[in-house]
Protein backbone atom coordinates (compact mmCIF):
# COMPACT_ATOMS: atom_id res chain seq x y z
CA UNK A 1 0.00 0.00 0.00
CA UNK A 2 1.65 3.39 -0.46
CA UNK A 3 1.94 6.59 1.84
CA UNK A 4 -0.76 8.39 0.69
CA UNK A 5 -3.22 5.33 0.42
CA UNK A 6 -1.88 4.16 4.14
CA UNK A 7 -2.79 8.01 5.13
CA UNK A 8 -6.25 7.75 3.04
CA UNK A 9 -6.96 4.99 5.09
CA UNK A 10 -6.41 6.42 8.66
CA UNK A 11 -8.60 9.54 8.14
CA UNK A 12 -11.37 8.07 6.90
CA UNK A 13 -13.45 8.60 9.84
CA UNK A 14 -12.71 12.38 9.45
CA UNK A 15 -13.46 12.25 5.62
CA UNK A 16 -16.91 10.78 6.79
CA UNK A 17 -17.19 13.40 8.97
CA UNK A 18 -16.75 16.03 6.44
CA UNK A 19 -19.24 14.43 4.11
CA UNK A 20 -21.84 14.39 6.77
CA UNK A 21 -21.59 18.01 8.01
CA UNK A 22 -24.25 20.14 7.23
CA UNK A 23 -22.54 22.39 5.14
CA UNK A 24 -21.51 20.00 3.16
CA UNK A 25 -25.00 17.93 3.07
CA UNK A 26 -27.06 21.58 2.97
CA UNK A 27 -24.40 21.97 -0.72
CA UNK A 28 -26.28 18.83 -2.38
CA UNK A 29 -29.58 19.57 -0.98
CA UNK A 30 -29.41 23.02 -2.36
CA UNK A 31 -29.74 25.05 0.75
CA UNK A 32 -27.32 26.76 2.47
CA UNK A 33 -27.58 29.93 5.16
CA UNK A 34 -26.64 33.15 3.08
CA UNK A 35 -24.31 34.26 5.92
CA UNK A 36 -22.82 30.62 6.37
CA UNK A 37 -21.73 30.62 2.23
CA UNK A 38 -20.50 34.27 2.70
CA UNK A 39 -18.37 33.88 6.03
CA UNK A 40 -16.85 30.29 3.54
CA UNK A 41 -15.68 32.75 0.45
CA UNK A 42 -14.27 35.51 2.66
CA UNK A 43 -12.27 32.77 5.08
CA UNK A 44 -11.63 30.68 1.41
CA UNK A 45 -10.03 33.79 -0.38
CA UNK A 46 -7.56 33.78 1.97
CA UNK A 47 -6.80 30.76 2.67
CA UNK A 48 -6.58 30.13 -0.79
CA UNK A 49 -4.12 33.01 -1.46
CA UNK A 50 -1.52 31.29 1.55
CA UNK A 51 -2.15 28.07 -0.70
CA UNK A 52 -0.34 29.78 -3.06
CA UNK A 53 2.27 31.17 -0.95
CA UNK A 54 3.65 27.84 -0.07
CA UNK A 55 3.11 26.81 -3.46
CA UNK A 56 6.01 29.07 -3.87
CA UNK A 57 7.77 27.74 -0.60
CA UNK A 58 7.25 24.35 -2.64
CA UNK A 59 8.98 25.59 -5.58
CA UNK A 60 11.98 27.46 -3.36
CA UNK A 61 12.44 23.86 -2.01
CA UNK A 62 12.27 22.04 -5.57
CA UNK A 63 15.54 20.93 -7.07
CA UNK A 64 14.39 20.29 -10.28
CA UNK A 65 12.70 22.68 -13.35
CA UNK A 66 9.67 19.61 -13.42
CA UNK A 67 8.44 19.89 -9.51
CA UNK A 68 9.00 23.81 -10.54
CA UNK A 69 7.19 24.02 -13.20
CA UNK A 70 4.51 21.83 -11.49
CA UNK A 71 3.97 23.88 -8.52
CA UNK A 72 3.67 27.30 -10.42
CA UNK A 73 1.32 25.53 -12.69
CA UNK A 74 -1.03 24.93 -9.28
CA UNK A 75 -0.79 28.79 -8.29
CA UNK A 76 -2.52 29.28 -12.02
CA UNK A 77 -5.33 26.87 -11.28
CA UNK A 78 -6.11 28.65 -8.42
CA UNK A 79 -6.10 32.28 -9.85
CA UNK A 80 -8.15 31.21 -12.73
CA UNK A 81 -9.94 27.96 -11.86
CA UNK A 82 -10.81 28.21 -8.39
CA UNK A 83 -12.52 31.36 -8.66
CA UNK A 84 -15.37 29.34 -10.59
CA UNK A 85 -16.73 27.80 -7.59
CA UNK A 86 -16.70 30.92 -5.45
CA UNK A 87 -18.51 32.71 -7.69
CA UNK A 88 -21.03 30.15 -7.89
CA UNK A 89 -21.70 30.54 -3.78
CA UNK A 90 -21.60 34.29 -4.06
CA UNK A 91 -24.46 33.91 -6.98
CA UNK A 92 -26.38 31.84 -4.49
CA UNK A 93 -25.92 34.44 -1.34
CA UNK A 94 -26.40 37.69 -4.01
CA UNK A 95 -23.47 38.97 -2.94
CA UNK A 96 -20.34 40.33 -4.97
CA UNK A 97 -17.67 38.19 -4.81
CA UNK A 98 -15.20 41.39 -4.91
CA UNK A 99 -16.84 42.61 -2.21
CA UNK A 100 -15.67 39.31 0.03
CA UNK A 101 -12.09 39.69 -0.68
CA UNK A 102 -9.21 41.41 2.36
CA UNK A 103 -10.83 40.41 5.48
CA UNK A 104 -8.98 38.91 8.09
CA UNK A 105 -8.94 34.86 8.92
CA UNK A 106 -11.22 33.35 11.45
CA UNK A 107 -9.63 31.93 14.59
CA UNK A 108 -10.00 28.10 12.67
CA UNK A 109 -8.99 29.34 9.27
CA UNK A 110 -6.16 31.28 10.72
CA UNK A 111 -4.80 28.25 12.63
CA UNK A 112 -5.14 26.48 9.61
CA UNK A 113 -2.83 28.38 7.33
CA UNK A 114 -0.87 28.46 10.11
CA UNK A 115 -0.02 24.86 10.44
CA UNK A 116 0.26 24.77 6.38
CA UNK A 117 3.23 27.81 6.64
CA UNK A 118 5.07 25.70 9.59
CA UNK A 119 5.29 22.30 7.87
CA UNK A 120 6.16 24.32 4.95
CA UNK A 121 8.91 26.53 6.26
CA UNK A 122 10.01 24.12 8.98
CA UNK A 123 9.70 20.60 7.45
CA UNK A 124 10.32 18.63 4.82
CA UNK A 125 8.70 18.75 1.30
CA UNK A 126 7.39 15.73 2.52
CA UNK A 127 5.71 17.37 5.44
CA UNK A 128 4.87 20.29 3.02
CA UNK A 129 3.17 18.32 0.59
CA UNK A 130 1.39 16.46 3.06
CA UNK A 131 0.22 19.62 5.12
CA UNK A 132 -1.63 20.73 1.67
CA UNK A 133 -2.54 17.32 -0.19
CA UNK A 134 -5.84 17.03 2.81
CA UNK A 135 -7.56 20.19 1.06
CA UNK A 136 -7.48 18.93 -2.88
CA UNK A 137 -8.38 15.67 -1.63
CA UNK A 138 -11.35 16.39 0.51
CA UNK A 139 -13.11 18.41 -2.07
CA UNK A 140 -12.35 16.26 -5.08
CA UNK A 141 -13.92 13.60 -2.61
CA UNK A 142 -16.92 15.58 -1.45
CA UNK A 143 -17.26 16.74 -5.12
CA UNK A 144 -17.91 12.81 -6.20
CA UNK A 145 -20.17 12.59 -2.80
CA UNK A 146 -22.40 15.45 -3.79
CA UNK A 147 -22.67 14.35 -7.32
CA UNK A 148 -23.48 11.07 -6.91
CA UNK A 149 -25.80 11.43 -3.84
CA UNK A 150 -28.07 14.29 -5.08
CA UNK A 151 -27.42 14.04 -8.70
CA UNK A 152 -28.05 17.61 -9.46
CA UNK A 153 -29.38 19.04 -12.62
CA UNK A 154 -28.26 22.24 -14.12
CA UNK A 155 -30.76 24.01 -12.36
CA UNK A 156 -29.44 22.88 -9.08
CA UNK A 157 -28.12 26.06 -6.73
CA UNK A 158 -24.27 24.38 -6.44
CA UNK A 159 -23.99 22.62 -9.83
CA UNK A 160 -20.86 24.86 -11.03
CA UNK A 161 -19.66 24.39 -7.62
CA UNK A 162 -19.98 20.48 -6.81
CA UNK A 163 -19.46 19.74 -10.86
CA UNK A 164 -15.98 21.72 -10.71
CA UNK A 165 -14.51 19.38 -7.34
CA UNK A 166 -15.95 16.20 -9.21
CA UNK A 167 -14.77 16.82 -12.78
CA UNK A 168 -11.31 15.49 -13.96
CA UNK A 169 -9.04 19.05 -13.72
CA UNK A 170 -9.97 19.18 -9.85
CA UNK A 171 -8.80 15.49 -9.46
CA UNK A 172 -5.18 15.85 -11.01
CA UNK A 173 -4.24 18.11 -8.20
CA UNK A 174 -4.93 15.43 -5.88
CA UNK A 175 -3.15 12.62 -7.93
CA UNK A 176 0.14 15.21 -8.55
CA UNK A 177 0.35 15.73 -5.27
CA UNK A 178 -0.06 12.17 -3.85
CA UNK A 179 2.12 10.58 -6.63
CA UNK A 180 5.19 13.76 -4.83
CA UNK A 181 4.46 12.62 -1.07
CA UNK A 182 4.57 8.43 -2.39
CA UNK A 183 7.99 8.92 -4.40
CA UNK A 184 9.23 10.97 -1.17
CA UNK A 185 8.02 8.88 1.20
CA UNK A 186 10.20 5.54 -0.45
CA UNK A 187 13.51 8.13 0.19
CA UNK A 188 12.86 8.54 3.61
CA UNK A 189 13.08 6.95 6.80
CA UNK A 190 9.83 5.98 9.24
CA UNK A 191 10.98 9.65 11.62
CA UNK A 192 10.03 11.69 8.80
CA UNK A 193 7.26 9.50 7.61
CA UNK A 194 6.12 10.05 10.93
CA UNK A 195 6.03 13.91 10.43
CA UNK A 196 4.27 13.58 7.76
CA UNK A 197 1.37 11.87 8.49
CA UNK A 198 0.99 14.03 11.86
CA UNK A 199 1.06 16.90 9.31
CA UNK A 200 -1.69 15.19 7.08
CA UNK A 201 -4.05 14.03 9.34
CA UNK A 202 -3.60 17.66 11.23
CA UNK A 203 -4.88 19.32 7.87
CA UNK A 204 -7.42 16.98 7.75
CA UNK A 205 -8.84 17.35 11.03
CA UNK A 206 -8.99 21.38 9.88
CA UNK A 207 -10.20 20.68 7.15
CA UNK A 208 -13.89 19.64 8.95
CA UNK A 209 -13.16 22.37 11.39
CA UNK A 210 -12.82 24.86 8.18
CA UNK A 211 -16.59 23.78 7.14
CA UNK A 212 -17.76 24.17 11.08
CA UNK A 213 -16.32 27.44 11.50
CA UNK A 214 -18.02 29.06 8.57
CA UNK A 215 -21.26 27.10 9.32
CA UNK A 216 -21.16 28.62 12.69
CA UNK A 217 -19.90 32.07 11.77
CA UNK A 218 -16.97 31.64 14.05
CA UNK A 219 -15.61 35.37 14.65
CA UNK A 220 -12.57 36.07 17.19
CA UNK A 221 -13.75 36.50 20.80
CA UNK A 222 -13.34 39.87 20.60
CA UNK A 223 -13.49 42.79 17.95
CA UNK A 224 -10.68 45.23 18.38
CA UNK A 225 -9.96 46.59 14.69
CA UNK A 226 -11.69 47.10 11.76
CA UNK A 227 -12.66 43.63 10.04
CA UNK A 228 -10.95 44.19 7.01
CA UNK A 229 -7.10 43.76 6.71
Amino acid sequence: MSFSKELRKESEVIFQGIFEHPFVEGLGKGVVPKEALIHYVKADFEYLNAFMNIYGLAIAKSSTREDMTYFYEKIGFILHSEIHPHNNLCDVAGVAYDDLQGYALPPTADHYVSHMKSAAQQGSMGELLAALLPCPWTYLEIGHYLKDKYKPEPNHPFYDWITFYAKEESASVTTGLREKLDLWAETVGETEKEKARQAFIKSCQLEYAFWEMAYIQEEWPFKIAAEEV
